[in-house]
């Protein structure tokens, strides 16, 4: 369910300013597109035969059979349906296991989570309104996006749409007006994807890495990632670990949100592991396989790495993504290196490690332009070097080494950066994390908040067996690992208290709110490390017109380590015409 509209909260201290450019600048995309295909004379409207035939689609599930769940519930917070079950756990986190064919899949988790699922969309749809409140603009991107999607069902597994299909009949009545229910479903599985094409900008800054061998604490593999996605708390307090038992092809677990059924971090029985890290990406015309569900079909059919490369291979995706593969049966791992014009593997030699940030690696991509662009100006490059500091400190990984890995909020040597700096490792907005042992076939999934959360252990083997709720719980709690200490300090409540002060910085920034003379300093006290509260201090002052106070901001921001090259030739720009405004 991201869009372009949620990437640009992505950093939920980013200034408005940078926000509304992010959405006019993909109304500019958005029109760019429209004009060119209507002066060339290409159909755009609803009208049109591509647009209609793919409003008007809908998948053929006559083939399957399909019992109509009748929902148990068993407290608040426990459901259940034959052997599908969802449950809430101590810690927070969803569980949900389902099985069936396709339609009955969808069927099966749209009963279970609909109260979830709807929520999920009512928060996406209102990030939508609040960033859009232009009702012209709205009526443009509903009408683009028809557009833009009209090929995606073409380029969608058919038993995935008769899921989509079953799922989507779960859905709110309430936004009918944007698409009919299984459209919108469909629309939201590559809504990554489209705002990931349409901006090429703000992207998600995940970070992952594979080990084994003389790297592990017992030489198998252990793979780590997060999911660095941040919408609001809202949307990230429902997580969903879902439990996955097709009618074809091989049982798997996933992490995301209720109403998605695609893959951004998950595991199959046969000890497969798929996660997704973000790439530099052209603009693609059209919409075709989301992402997601690549990764989901991975999932379920892949054993060996080689098969899980053939179906990333026959797959044509519209956005540039790294797909790190862990593999039990091969005892390695690599990362797939897929975007709309060509395709790359990379493989490690005489190592035993692989990291992943959001530049390509393999030699597909060396000579590409964006690519190197982008380990230039972005932090993707620092966040791997990162990694590689703390693999020297850390020698032999464990789950727990692992998590401390995935937690680390420090810059390079240790440096203090500033809380929420996308340079770090942990950025204190992932939606989730995830550790991987595919040989034992466990995993831990982090609760809330973030990644500090306790880490709570799934054994896959018992979980897809007739062991699985021997227990009355889907959880191995006896491994799980407990949370990150950081929880319980002042810096994390002052960090949460600089979050929401934020938002009266940017409004005292945009003239719409007014702060005393000593709030500007206490603001910049609850995360002093962090360039962004200089650089917000020194707009606040700039447009004030109190240039001189905006020109020692400037330059104390230009001091610390800031996230990006363009952030950085932003904050030099400012100073500049403070220094001028002096003269």
């Amino acid at each position: 369910m991201q869009f372009v509209i949620l990437n640009t909260e992505r950093r939920s201290e980013k200034d408005k300013e940078e926000s509304k450019l992010k959405i006019d600048s993909f109304f500019r995309n958005a029109r760019y597109f429209i004009l060119l295909f209507l002066s060339l004379n290409l159909i755009l409207s609803l009208t049109s035969c591509g647009v209609r035939k793919s409003i008007k689609h809908l998948p053929d599930v006559q083939q399957y059979s399909l019992e109509i769940p009748e929902v148990h519930k068993i407290n608040d917070s426990t459901f259940s349906f034959h052997e599908n079950y969802l449950t809430k756990n101590r810690q927070g986190l969803w569980e949900l296991y389902v099985k069936g064919n396709p339609l009955q899949l969808g069927y099966n988790n749209g009963a279970l989570t609909q109260s979830l699922m709807q929520k999920q969309e009512k928060i996406f749809f209102s990030k939508v309104e609040g960033f859009v409140p232009s009702k012209f603009k709205q009526n443009l991107l509903r009408g683009f996006l028809k557009w833009y999607n009209r090929k995606m069902y073409l380029n969608v597994r058919e038993d995935y749409q008769a899921e989509l299909y079953g799922l989507s009949r779960y859905s709110s009545d309430e936004y009918n007006f944007i698409a009919p229910k299984y459209l919108r479903n469909l629309y939201l599985h590559g809504a990554h994807d489209i705002g990931h094409a349409m901006q090429d900008l703000m992207m998600v800054g995940c970070t992952s890495l594979a080990v084994w061998n003389e790297n592990t604490e017992d030489g198998e593999l252990l793979i780590g990632r997060n999911f660095d996605f941040y919408v609001g708390d809202d949307f990230a307090e429902n997580k969903l670990v879902e439990f996955v038992e097709p009618e074809d092809g091989i049982p798997y677990m996933s992490v995301a949100w209720p109403g998605m059924i695609g893959v951004v971090s998950g595991m199959n029985k046969e000890g497969i592991t798929v996660t997704i890290n973000a790439g530099k990406s052209k603009i693609p015309l059209t919409a075709k396989t989301p992402i997601s569900l690549v990764t989901r079909e991975i999932l379920q059919y892949a054993t060996t790495i080689d098969e899980a490369i053939a179906i990333a291979k026959k797959r044509k995706v519209f956005v540039s993504e790294s797909i790190l593969v862990g593999s039990a049966n091969d005892k390695n791992a690599v990362i797939i290196e897929v975007s709309p014009g060509n395709f790359g593997v990379y493989k490690v030699e005489n190592t035993s490690k692989v990291f992943c940030t959001n530049h390509f690696q393999s030699e597909a991509y060396q000579n590409d332009k964006r690519n190197k662009k982008h380990i230039l100006e972005s932090h993707s490059e620092y966040r791997y070097e990162k990694l590689q500091e703390l693999l020297q400190e850390n020698k032999k990984l464990n789950p727990e080494k692992m998590a401390a890995i995935l937690r680390d909020k420090s810059g390079l040597k240790g440096k203090k950066i500033g809380y929420g700096n996308e340079k770090a490792i942990n950025q204190l907005l992932a939606h989730h994390a995830v550790i991987f042992s595919p040989q034992k076939k466990l995993v831990w999934v982090s609760a809330n908040p973030y990644q500090l959360g306790e880490f709570v252990c799934y054994d896959l083997n018992e979980i897809f067996s007739d062991k699985r709720l021997e227990n009355e719980k889907f959880s191995k709690s006896e491994l799980n690992i407990p949370k990150d200490p950081f929880l319980d300090c002042k810096e994390y409540e002052n960090y949460e208290q600089y979050k929401m002060m934020s938002s009266k910085v940017n409004k005292a920034i945009d003239g719409e709110e007014t702060i005393t003379d000593d709030f500007i300093p206490y603001y910049q006290s609850l995360n002093p490390d962090f360039w962004l509260v200089y650089y917000q201090a020194g707009k606040y002052y700039f447009n004030k017109k109190e240039y001189s106070k905006a020109k020692t901001e400037f330059e104390t921001a230009l001091a610390k380590e800031i996230t990006t090259i363009p952030d950085r030739k932003n904050i030099e720009k400012y100073l500049h015409k403070a220094v001028n405004k002096l003269k």
